[in-house]
């Protein structure tokens, strides 16, 4: 994913090693403890290969290691002389190189990625009781991997073993998760950089797929410009499953890239977007197969445009997470109003489509999320609160969100027919600021008349 040079720079090195003292501390600051932070685990995909490997964020979060079978310990009641931050990785294995590349083996990945210590990940289950022993509590992502669970019962099974000779299992099982979630919704200078330059290349992406859109091609031609795009600017593979849907098909908010035939006077939606260097980027746009919108397309198109300018005014530090929702809400309300897709005789006004939800046929889901390592990132929406339902948390300089509404009008009776079956959402990502928000991803244009104009322009 990185080259041995990034991974291995100063700057880097000082990133990770920061977050393990700032997880460390959180610890000491509850009593102290140990905390065990395993990678993601290679999955079968049929008989003897794999799904292509993928780190796991929290790991990643905290020691930019790319490695399978590989686990981080943190030991926040060390003693000075002993290590705090530990990793369990493969060792060298000449054999295994020559078919799978490139490892670091434990002294190599110690001194490369700053661990005070680094064994063998074979010594796990022997190591681990010994240090998960006489601790106070032992911290892990509780629950979300019955593999992990059952490994974690194995050392406290072999801790309490020994309760004859005086050695104590920890009392408490502990959630790590909530801990590097908040650490991970404020994004650091270092992650920003590399959001940036992801977003850069999805831009550029589907600025080629717009170019490149001609009737009469697949949806999966399409999807394979942006691929290309993806790769070619280094990075290492999409963020999620490409959404390319022509016609009513983007009616269909999770609708893979298919073999649907873009014909004139569709309208294509793109969701789609790269990974680079363990960072999401998310980028949705909608344009007319042909280059040009018709009246209502375009109609519908300023009516989204409009409540995404709304939302992204309404983003910036200090305001609840759910003021851009709301903002969107209430235009997008207006527009249904406004071209007869809600019956007027039966709203009075914006305020009464929202008071009984009936926008929620059109648009389904909310105006944004959390982004950064995961196109869905950590991170709680609402604050913790004992009395009734929890408040939307408030935004803070450096978390990175989308904004994206959208409206999806399939045919129905009681539908104007010239609206049938157009879904149009537009998305970009803002990096929130004390003042408002930068919008990261806006290479790519979102003004109709823009998007005509490029698309008169050929790859």
């Amino acid at each position: 994913m990185n080259s041995l040079t990034e991974l291995t720079s100063p700057i880097a090195l000082d990133v990770y090693r920061n977050r393990r003292e700032r997880v460390l501390a959180a610890l000491r600051e509850r009593g102290g403890g140990i905390a065990v932070v395993p990678t993601a685990r290679e999955v079968m995909r049929n008989r003897d290969t794999d799904y292509p490997y993928r780190h796991d964020s929290y790991f990643y979060y905290l020691t930019g290691f790319i490695e399978p079978g590989a686990v981080l310990v943190l030991d926040a009641n060390a003693p000075n002389s002993e290590p705090a931050s530990i990793l369990f990785c493969r060792e060298k294995n000449v054999e295994r190189e020559t078919w799978e590349g490139f490892r670091f083996g434990p002294e190599a990945a110690r001194d490369a990625f700053g661990f005070d210590a680094a064994y063998a990940i074979d010594s796990l289950d022997t190591e681990m009781p010994r240090l998960i022993a006489d601790q106070p509590a032992l911290y892990y992502a509780l629950g979300t991997s019955e593999a992990v669970d059952a490994q974690v019962r194995g050392w406290l099974a072999a801790v309490r073993a020994q309760s004859r000779s005086g050695v104590r299992a920890p009392l408490q099982a502990q959630h790590l998760l909530p801990i590097l979630d908040e650490m991970r919704l404020v994004k650091d200078g270092h992650e920003l950089s590399i959001m940036r330059r992801a977003a850069t290349i999805s831009a550029e992406a589907h600025r080629r797929a717009m170019r490149a859109c001609r009737p009469g091609m697949r949806e999966y031609e399409i999807e394979a410009e942006l691929l290309y795009t993806f790769r070619r600017h280094g990075a290492q593979a999409p963020a999620y499953g490409s959404i390319v849907a022509a016609g009513a098909n983007a009616c269909v908010l999770h609708y893979p890239a298919g073999n649907a035939i873009a014909r004139d006077g569709d309208l294509i939606l793109i969701d789609a977007a790269c990974e680079l260097d363990g960072y999401a980027s998310d980028i949705t746009r909608t344009f007319p197969a042909s280059g040009r919108f018709t009246p209502a397309q375009r109609e519908l198109y300023d009516i989204v445009l409009t409540a995404q300018y709304a939302a992204v005014d309404a983003t910036r530090a200090a305001v609840s997470f759910d003021a851009p929702h709301q903002a969107a809400v209430k235009v997008l309300s207006q527009g249904l109003l406004d071209t007869g897709i809600l019956d007027k005789s039966k709203f009075g006004s914006a305020d009464d489509v929202i008071a009984q939800r009936a926008y929620t046929r059109f648009y389904m889901h909310r105006t944004g999320h959390w982004l950064g390592m995961d196109v869905h990132d950590a991170g709680e929406y609402r604050d913790a609160d004992d009395q009734g339902a929890p408040p939307w948390r408030t935004l803070a300089a450096g978390n990175v969100l989308t904004i994206e509404p959208g409206l999806y009008v399939r045919a129905a009776e009681d539908v104007p027919e010239g609206y049938w079956d157009i879904g149009i959402r537009i998305e970009d990502d803002a990096v929130v600021t004390a003042e408002g928000c930068e919008l990261i991803t806006r290479d790519v244009p979102v003004d109709a008349d823009e998007i005509e104009a490029l698309m008169r322009e050929s790859t």
